[in-house]
């Protein structure tokens, strides 16, 4: 049973699926939060498979959001129609975790993100390794406050 998030270690956890781990944004950041949440099963990782690259290379939403998103749906929404609370607080968290992407970034669309770069490129890479760790960042936050649990920082060098 999950009784404390250790941020630095998810957001770490996501990069590195992404970084070397032969994953891209979605799949790393659900990866990360299978180890957290212990009994999410591992085909929600094959689930994430399609959303890397703005959803099917189409370049729209970042796949590091739509990996989120999968979370928080996993966590805390509904299986059944009818569950408009589990619905209502799923969308709440969605949203909140967009806004907080387009605080740090202005937009979403991996296509601007990326607009930049070659995809590929080392330069690519390091910018979606960021976008990765830092939504992997507020979702742990996310998910520590809503379900209560204290949140491991890092110790400070004394």
């Amino acid at each position: 049973m999950l009784k404390e998030i250790d941020v630095k270690k998810i957001r770490e956890a996501a990069e590195e699926n992404y970084r070397d781990g032969g994953m891209y944004c979605s799949e790393g950041i659900v990866s990360a939060f299978k180890e957290l949440l212990d009994d999410m099963p591992e085909e929600l990782i094959a689930a994430a498979s399609g959303f890397p690259i703005g959803v099917g290379r189409s370049k729209c939403m970042c796949g590091a959001i739509s990996g989120g998103v999968m979370c928080i749906g996993y966590a805390f929404g509904r299986t059944t129609g009818g569950q408009r609370d589990k619905s209502e607080k799923t969308l709440e968290l969605s949203q909140e975790l967009h806004k907080k992407f387009l605080a740090r970034n202005r937009v979403a669309c991996c296509s601007i993100l990326t607009h930049k770069f070659e995809m590929g490129s080392p330069e690519h890479k390091k910018q979606c390794v960021r976008f990765t760790g830092e939504v992997a960042e507020d979702l742990a936050r996310i998910i520590a406050r809503e379900k209560d649990l204290p949140i491991v920082e890092e110790e400070s060098k004394d």
